[in-house]
């Protein structure tokens, strides 16, 4: 049985990279090197898309068995939002609205994870653009952690680049292990804006990005293999 489990989460853009091609196939190629048990992806966009190619069943049928989504923005042309995939099954999976006043709608996605090392509590989101939002997103995220026992993992696009921001602030209490990398832009990249964190019994073992993933999108991904017993 594998001692770690490992997580990516990445920012794809829509499946657009820099230069304006929608290529979800690259996406694909780039997350499958890394080889994760359990993928976060934000900016999913199926607007326009005909359904052979919608992005979820694309994404989830070579990434993962399970498969959930959060859409924060419905068309009569598709949805848009963010997508949790795992390989192993995904329990009480929930959708919380994040959304602020007037603001863009944001949500998370909570679940529980039934992995061979136990059972892995999960928070997925994409944060707001504003501190006022992300302070009381970042409230609702400490929340959500705070329930329940055992290892718990928070992950994201959380938009914050402060390095004592309202995420790092609401979070550290209860979650006070997290990645470092520098995600974006993914040209040059200067801010951490994509983040694993944990806390006992789980912890970070090990993380990375991959300056390769600048062909496909305007963030880079961040991998952390993680153990949590």
């Amino acid at each position: 049985m594998p001692s770690s489990l490992r997580l990516l989460s990445w920012n794809i853009h829509g499946g657009v990279g820099p230069d304006r091609r929608y290529d979800l196939a690259r996406v694909v190629d780039l997350v499958a090197r890394h080889d994760p048990d359990i993928v976060a992806l934000q900016e999913v966009d199926s607007r326009g898309r005909s359904a052979e190619s919608a992005p979820l069943r694309f994404l989830s049928e070579a990434l993962g068995e399970h498969a959930a989504e959060a859409r924060t923005i419905s068309a009569p042309d598709g949805h848009y939002g963010h997508v949790v995939i795992s390989r192993f099954p995904m329990n009480r999976t929930c959708v919380h609205d994040l959304s602020f006043g007037a603001r863009e709608p944001r949500c998370a996605i909570s679940t529980e994870v039934e992995t061979p090392q136990g059972q892995l509590r999960l928070v997925t989101a994409h944060l707001g653009l504003s501190i006022w939002e992300r302070r009381a997103q970042s409230a609702t995220l400490a929340a959500l952690a705070r329930k329940g026992e055992g290892a718990c993992v928070v992950m994201g696009d959380f938009n914050d680049w402060f390095s004592f921001g309202w995420v790092r602030r609401r979070l550290k209490g209860v979650l006070p292990a997290r990645t470092m990398e520098r995600t974006f832009p993914s040209a040059w990249p200067l801010l951490r804006l994509d983040r694993i964190y944990c806390g006992a019994p789980a912890r970070i073992l090990r993380s990375w990005s991959d300056l390769d993933a600048r062909d496909a999108s305007d963030h880079l991904p961040i991998v952390a293999d993680i153990g949590i017993g």
